[in-house]
């Protein structure tokens, strides 16, 4: 059996869960909880590239640590621990609520939907990728990620483009 995460209805509402594979190949509804690090001053956020490796959005680029929740998990608890599991971080306090959205688009041509919450914590501590999970990282202005997401080649996660809007300065 595979790793097991909540699903969702439409209208964001947890409705039981299933396997992660199935969530996918059906184009079923599920949650993930995102969050964006900014230096303690707000001036610069901390941007990745995802493994080739990763089952969804291998290789791209994303300024959200997260992922997918489990059953029975809510969000803010799911954007902690996601946090600590993928760039080693432990905030002193809780992230900040910033935006919630819904994506429902495509990915390899099957349909992906997805209810999305994201966070902001400020943080100057080290950060330690998780190397199944983040390929690289690094330090970027507003300025400088709205430069490069101005280029539709470049390759940034789907998802978190819908939040952009709510994310950046």
């Amino acid at each position: 059996m595979g790793e097991i995460i909540a699903i969702y209805d439409r209208h964001g509402r947890p409705t039981g869960s299933a396997e992660r594979s199935v969530v996918y190949a059906e184009g079923l509804w599920h949650a993930s909880a995102g969050v964006l690090v900014r230096s303690p001053d707000g001036e610069r956020i901390y941007v990745h590239r995802r493994t080739d490796t990763k089952a969804v959005f291998a290789g791209m680029h994303d300024c959200l640590a997260g992922g997918v929740l489990d059953p029975g998990e809510n969000p803010a608890a799911a954007a902690v621990r996601e946090l600590g599991e993928e760039l080693g971080i432990t905030p002193a306090a809780d992230p900040v609520p910033l935006a919630r959205a819904s994506w429902d688009g495509q990915w390899l041509g099957r349909p992906m939907r997805c209810h999305l919450f994201a966070y902001e914590v400020r943080w100057d501590g080290p950060i330690r990728h998780q190397p199944e999970e983040i390929a690289a990282g690094w330090w970027w202005t507003d300025a400088e990620l709205r430069a490069h997401l101005a280029d539709p080649d470049w390759p940034f996660v789907p998802d978190t483009r819908v939040l952009i809007p709510d994310l950046l300065a």
